[in-house]
């Protein structure tokens, strides 16, 4: 959590006191309204508030057809719920390596593309935009999907485009450790009616009968309940006024850091130093034992010891249990058999390499500049000492 204060509070009391803490029907369409203003916001045409990220990737693969037979390539660096969503939805992930800017190393999605292969999911982990230039020539050169795993970027961009909004279908998450939040929450984002509605459907098991016009072209199927709250939506309509004033600080912070440590250390590259949310100062070493040591020093991490974000930790996805029961189990699905999915703790050596290599500090929007200079002379200290 970056800021929240009384204004949230005040938010939620509104919604208590109305009485009316369910999205349909609601008397103050807190929900509704967010929806708009974010869509607004990113300058997309719809935009859908549920529970969490995960739910919000689900629906995404869900909305554009993803399903058993189809691959989705995936990053070796990010959050679980990642893969999960794509077993959510009866597919299987492909995992893919990352480059030195923690992100898709798009030579390596190419690779991974076979004829299973139905879209291509960046990751823009930690607010760092992913290349998004390549990885959208790949989809169009192979006919691919791409949905944008935003969950830790929100109100980040890539050459002056929203991140989120420029693949086929984009998601976020609104938890409790995330730029701005409600404790829970997530977004799906799209230009396309008809995968708006299909993710309206699949978030929502009575949203055809809530409102007849939400089905659309689309044929209902069941879904299920990923409605957000009234409570959740006034909460982020307040957190989205402050969403401006948290990035202009974290990127002041993370500015003045790396111009005074230029020469000191060595910076994770940038695919769009402009767009990055400036959550998180990335300081490539040479080693892994440097990377531990100057982490340690600065009160920082490595991405590598942050174990569910890393592939080798995901012992659901390597073990191939895909779903509590064997008949669910997507790896289980004769339409998947044959698939990429011999899966190894040594297959993606290059995204180990970078992960172990790379040292975190996380940046704080509230630091004074007294701080911030007490930030770089520690790393400086530390750098010495490397």
């Amino acid at each position: 959590m970056f800021r929240i204060g009384k204004e949230e509070a005040q938010a939620a009391a509104r919604v208590i006191e109305s009485g009316s803490l369910f999205r349909v029907n609601s008397k103050l369409h807190e929900v509704e309204n967010f929806e708009k203003e974010w869509a607004a916001r990113l300058n997309v045409s719809h935009a859908l508030l549920l529970t969490g990220g995960t739910g919000a990737l689900a629906a995404a693969l869900v909305s554009i057809g993803i399903g058993p037979g189809d691959e989705v390539i995936v990053p070796a660096y990010t959050f679980i719920a990642t893969p999960i969503a794509v077993l959510m939805a009866g597919a299987v992930p492909v995992i893919a390596e990352v480059d030195e800017t923690l992100t898709l190393d798009a030579r390596d999605v190419e690779k991974k593309i076979s004829a299973h292969t139905k879209a291509i999911l960046p990751v823009h982990i930690q607010g760092f935009p992913c290349n998004m230039d390549a990885i959208t020539k790949l989809a169009r050169e192979h006919g691919l999907y791409v949905v944008e795993d935003s969950c830790q970027a929100a109100g980040g961009s890539y050459h002056g485009k929203a991140l989120g909004s420029i693949g086929d279908a984009g998601t976020f998450s609104f938890n409790q450790a995330k730029i701005i939040t409600a404790g829970e929450g997530g977004a799906f984002v799209t230009n396309n009616d008809f995968y708006y509605q299909r993710a309206v459907l699949y978030h929502d098991c009575g949203a055809a009968y809530w409102s007849k016009e939400v089905v659309g072209g689309a044929v209902p199927f069941a879904g299920g309940n990923l409605r957000a709250s009234e409570v959740t939506g006034a909460i982020l309509r307040v957190q989205l006024t402050r969403l401006d004033g948290i990035l202009a600080d974290l990127r002041r912070v993370k500015k003045t850091m790396m111009t005074a440590l230029e020469g000191v250390v060595r910076f994770n590259p940038s695919n769009d130093p402009e767009g990055d949310c400036g959550t998180t100062l990335a300081m490539l070493c040479d080693t892994p034992e440097q990377a531990k040591t100057l982490a340690a020093a600065i009160g920082g991490n490595r991405p590598y010891d942050t174990e569910r974000h890393v592939y080798i930790h995901w012992s659901s996805i390597l073990n191939k249990q895909g779903a509590g029961t064997e008949y669910q189990n997507p790896y289980r699905l004769p339409q998947n058999q044959g698939l990429q999915t011999d899966y190894s703790v040594d297959m993606c050596p290059q995204a180990l390499d970078v992960l172990s290599r790379t040292a975190y500090l996380p940046l704080n929007c509230d630091w004074t500049d007294a701080e911030v200079a007490e930030k770089i002379e520690l790393i400086r200290e530390a750098a010495k000492n490397l």
